[in-house]
């Protein structure tokens, strides 16, 4: 079952996504497998990392920054290159094992959308799949 969410993004953070995904998960029936969660926009991602400190979110943003800092020699039309960089280094998705219908997540571990070019209001995709399929 492919389950299709929408979420209303500031400028630039990670939301947390855990949420909808367990929702999704659990109206799958799945109870052993995988789940996909995919995000469909070229300057945003999906991550996991960790949910217990805020402060976390708020490096990782200052990090990819000065990884990926906006630079006068950017060519994209947009304006946004620093964004496509960041996305591409997070990725547009991620694969979590299921077990005994729960998320394979560590202890400290959170389920985010990452968006780099906002305001926005963006998609992202939560599909399981038993296993066997």
């Amino acid at each position: 079952m492919l389950k299709q969410f929408t979420i209303k993004t500031g400028r630039e953070g990670f939301y947390s996504i855990t949420g909808q995904v367990e929702s999704a998960l659990m109206e799958s029936g799945v109870r052993e497998g995988l789940c996909v969660v995919f995000c469909p926009h070229t300057t945003a991602g999906i991550t996991i990392n960790e949910n217990a400190d805020p402060d976390v979110k708020t490096d990782l943003l200052l990090g990819l920054g000065e990884a990926f800092p906006d630079r006068p020699e950017f060519r994209h039309a947009e304006g946004n290159s620093a964004a496509h960089l960041k996305a591409s280094c997070v990725g547009s998705s991620v694969t979590i094992i299921v077990s005994q219908g729960r998320l394979l997540l560590g202890r400290w571990q959170g389920i985010y959308f990452c968006e780099f070019d906002g305001p926005r209001s963006r998609t992202f995709f939560v599909q399981a799949h038993p296993s066997g399929v």
